[in-house]
């Protein structure tokens, strides 16, 4: 990579290293907590940073102990994903409601797989372009939380681990509202209600299964057939819904729980296409309640799931933790069922 229009190779932590005349880890111990190395030496590090004009402001800052006033935001996914994703949007927003007074900013870094992941959680930290992370998007089997064990980094969880946490979570809990979901489509009289999952590698689409799975049991029913994967995504839903209604033997659903309105959304059109009627043919709610949930015909039925909230909330949490405050270990928000005339028992108010 170039710098600029000079064509010049932009310097690295080993050429400061290099110029000062120590070893890389001198120049990272002095960078991340001052510890380890002498005044003199710090200096000679600050120096050499300057002449080589590698991130100057950083350095200077981290080798003054001042905080560098940014977090990291790493997401594994495509950065497509914000032209219709229901979560990253609003999640982005609240965190900038909070950092913007704070005179903060977020570092986003959008990465393809693990190895890149691991790779750009240790440079930003490492190379102290960030004071802490927001983690997301909690996988089965999740690699990071150890990692920022290992890097001493400050990290604020946004999901609900599976066990306890070495970090402060926020979590947005659906429990009740899929609950209550589950209990109007049974008062409603379905008995067959089936479930399509977004990411089966993602906790929060299997801990929404596991709600509507534990609620349908409740109320004497058996859960009714799961499309494991709808990506959550227009596409994907509607690749679900037509091998629901195409059936695998027994009786077709009469409702079907979406892990997102986006997968609800792209249902619609495949029901319509079916001749099936919504909600005399089949009842049909999401989750998220994006604003297009009630634009559609018929309004989308949904759980709110508060985005903005789990950002602004996060950030705070995380920049307390940086000014030296006891962050809560755990930070729970409420999700709401938003009933409309999709599931067929609106609320007039919606």
């Amino acid at each position: 990579m170039t710098s600029g229009s000079t064509g010049r190779k932009r310097p690295t932590i080993s050429d400061v290293a290099r110029r000062a005349g120590v070893s890389k880890g001198a120049v990272s111990r002095a960078l991340n907590t001052g510890t380890g190395t002498s005044a003199s030496t710090r200096e000679r590090i600050r120096q050499a940073a300057v002449e080589l004009g590698w991130s100057p402001s950083y350095v200077a800052r981290a080798l003054n102990g001042k905080s560098l006033g940014t977090i990291g935001l790493v997401v594994r996914r495509s950065p497509e994903i914000l032209d219709f994703d229901a979560f990253f949007p609003s999640f982005l927003s609240g965190i900038e409601s909070v950092l913007s007074g704070e005179e903060h900013a977020t570092v986003i870094r959008f990465v393809p797989d693990e190895r890149t992941e691991t790779a750009t959680y240790e440079r930003l930290f490492n190379d102290h372009f960030v004071d802490g992370f927001l983690v997301t998007d909690l996988r089965t089997d999740d690699g990071r939380p150890a990692l920022l064990r290992r890097l001493g980094a400050p990290a604020v969880v946004v999901g609900a681990p599976e066990g306890s946490s070495d970090f402060p979570t926020i979590t947005n809990d659906s429990r009740e509202a899929i609950r209550g979901l589950v209990r109007c489509f049974v008062e409603a009289g379905h008995q067959h209600i089936a479930h399509v999952q977004g990411d089966p590698h993602m906790l929060h689409a299997l801990q929404r299964r596991r709600h509507w799975e534990q609620a349908v049991r409740e109320f004497g029913l058996e859960p009714g057939p799961v499309e494991e994967n709808g990506g959550y995504t227009i596409a994907g839903g509607a690749q679900a819904t037509e091998r629901i209604i195409a059936g695998r033997g027994g009786e077709r659903p009469t409702a079907v729980f979406y892990g997102s309105d986006l997968m609800a959304i792209g249902g619609y059109s495949v029901l319509r296409e079916a001749g099936l009627s919504i909600p005399d043919d089949m009842a049909v709610a999401g989750f998220d309640d994006i604003p297009l949930a009630s634009f559609v015909t018929p309004p989308l039925t949904t759980v709110r799931n508060r985005h903005r909230a789990l950002g602004s909330v996060g950030a705070r949490i995380l920049l307390d933790m940086l000014k030296g405050q006891e962050p809560p270990l755990s930070t729970v928000l409420t999700g709401e069922l938003r009933l409309r005339k999709s599931s067929g028992q609106p609320d007039p108010r919606l």
